[in-house]
């Protein structure tokens, strides 16, 4: 058999070494554990059960069939500017992840050094290229990719809690807005009402059929009346401040001070909402990426312990240059081998640091916990708030429309000579006071509506993932696509996929690949 040249003979040993160092790196790379499973309720306690099985978290809030508060938050979505810096740092965090598996690849530089001699008659000039290439054994190499993957998908999780957190703040201040310009119009009828009351009390008192004490009664109430209404009409202008900040502007838009109804939710549109639906909320998206990252900290301590290889070369010229311009003779050289770094003593400073990272996998595991729960313990408080809500707005519907016959009883009453101006009076200031009870029930029960679907992470998906729904699309600067092939550790792809979220190990990304793990 023919021998290899010497000069080709480092070529196989260099493959065995790089192999050998990959099966070594592949004995003590760490895996990621499980995430824990059975924290979450097989059902909820508070739901009301029969009305369905899966609630649209990509477009709860069109319940209220309002088309502008669908308009309001396809908007938000667009110009909110928390969204919006939100979205510039996933780009960020995706940028590196696609640059992170570049590490441990060879790198190539060049560099020059001029330095003269003490004499400063001559100078010595260097010129040159230095090529590294690290390994990235002993499991590094996947470490630094998890970490960067949970990174990238740390951001996607703050971008989508942006996302819900504005859907909701959006729908609670229209509903606050509408409901306080209901409430304007009510208040500005019980005070026309006390009023009428004052004048016809003043007419008694003439005629000796009303007392100076009942006068004076009916003037307090109707002062009383009359100041309430500058509650509503600051509340107005700072609902619509807030809904213009919501939506990147400086002032409200005047359409929105025109006074519409508040919107009703249809009570039945509630449904039951399956224990796995709490796996969308960011919360606990986030904490799955913190998992992820502390199993990568606990890899490169891991490595740490162990030697970093790496092969380098260097191609040097130089020269000696005398006086001004005179060039000496340039010399070149030419040289590669292995670079070695073997840590030997330092006090046991690496293993206080793989223990300490070891504790921390296991907080991040405990946190991601403590995530579930509190979402779970969230979720089944905003449902009972939800049933307890409806039932109050069906009471409240029964005595408006009570208040409302008797006004209609009365005022025929007061066709028929059988009643007077001042029981006329107090039927309609007790009409409107059922109807503003009414009005505070229904939006109450819309604002538990919207607690609810904030607690269980309701957002729309962004425009890259659902090209085929116009209906659902939004315009967030995150819609532009992302590095193919890649995967957020929060289980959503680089447009923020929704996907299943099923209780599933953490699992690690395979070497060289950019794909990075779904928890």
């Amino acid at each position: 058999m023919r021998s290899l040249p010497p000069r080709r003979r480092w070529i196989p040993r260099t493959l065995l070494v790089a192999a050998l160092g990959a099966v070594l790196g592949a004995c003590v790379s760490v895996k990621v554990p499980p995430l824990p499973q059975g924290d979450l309720p097989a059902h909820w306690r508070n739901a009301t059960p029969g009305l369905g099985q899966a609630p649209d978290l990509t477009g709860w809030w069109k319940h209220f069939d309002d088309p502008e508060l669908d308009a309001l938050v396809e908007h938000a979505l667009h110009d909110n500017l928390d969204v919006a810096q939100a979205a510039w740092k996933l780009r960020a965090a995706r940028a590196l992840e696609a640059a992170s598996d570049t590490t441990y690849k060879p790198h190539l530089g060049f560099q020059t050094i001029e330095q003269p001699n003490p004499q400063n008659t001559a100078s010595y000039f260097q010129a040159g290229f230095d090529a590294t290439w690290e390994f990235g054994l002993f499991g590094r190499s996947d470490a630094n990719a998890r970490i960067a993957a949970a990174n990238s998908g740390a951001a996607a999780a703050e971008l989508q809690s942006a996302r819900v957190s504005l859907v909701a703040e959006v729908v609670r201040e229209y509903l606050q807005l509408r409901a306080e310009q209901r409430s304007e119009a009510l208040l500005g009828d019980a005070a026309r009402a006390a009023q009428r009351k004052v004048e016809l009390l003043r007419v008694q008192e003439r005629l000796q059929l009303a007392s100076t004490l009942e006068v004076e009664q009916g003037v307090a109430a109707a002062a009383k009346a009359a100041a309430q209404l500058a509650d509503p009409r600051a509340a107005i202008a700072q609902h619509a401040q807030a809904l213009a900040v919501l939506l990147g502007k400086s002032e409200p838009d005047p359409a929105w001070l025109v006074a519409k109804p508040l919107p009703r939710l249809t009570a039945d549109k509630v449904t039951s909402v399956p224990a796995d639906l709490l796996r969308t909320r960011p919360e606990i998206r986030y904490a799955e990426t913190q998992v992820l990252q502390a199993a990568g900290e606990l890899g490169i301590a891991k490595a740490d312990l162990y030697p970093r290889l790496a092969l380098g070369s260097s191609l040097t010229f130089a020269a000696l240059v005398k006086g001004r311009t005179r060039l000496g003779d340039v010399n070149n050289t030419f040289a590669i081998g292995p670079i070695i770094n073997i840590p030997l003593f330092d006090w046991g400073q690496r293993h206080a640091v793989r223990d300490a990272r070891e504790n921390q996998l296991q907080a991040t595991l405990a946190a991601y916990r403590q995530a579930v729960l509190q979402g779970a313990a969230e979720v089944e408080s905003d449902l009972a708030a939800l049933h307890a809500s409806g039932e109050k707005v069906q009471q409240a519907n029964v005595a408006a429309t009570a208040s409302h016959h008797a006004l209609d009883l009365s005022e025929k009453l007061r066709g028929l000579g059988q009643a007077d101006a001042l029981n006329l009076a107090d039927a309609r200031l007790a009409s409107t006071d059922s109807e503003l009870d009414r009005e505070q029930a229904r939006l109450a029960h819309g604002l538990a509506f919207v607690a609810l679907y904030k607690a269980l992470g309701g957002a729309p998906l962004p425009a890259a993932d659902r090209g085929d729904d116009p209906s659902t699309k939004a315009q967030a600067p995150d819609a532009s696509p992302a590095p193919s092939g890649k995967q957020s550790p929060a289980g959503l792809d680089e447009g923020s996929r929704e996907p299943e979220r099923s209780p599933r190990p953490l699992s690690p990304p395979e070497k060289g690949s950019k794909s990075t793990p779904s928890p």
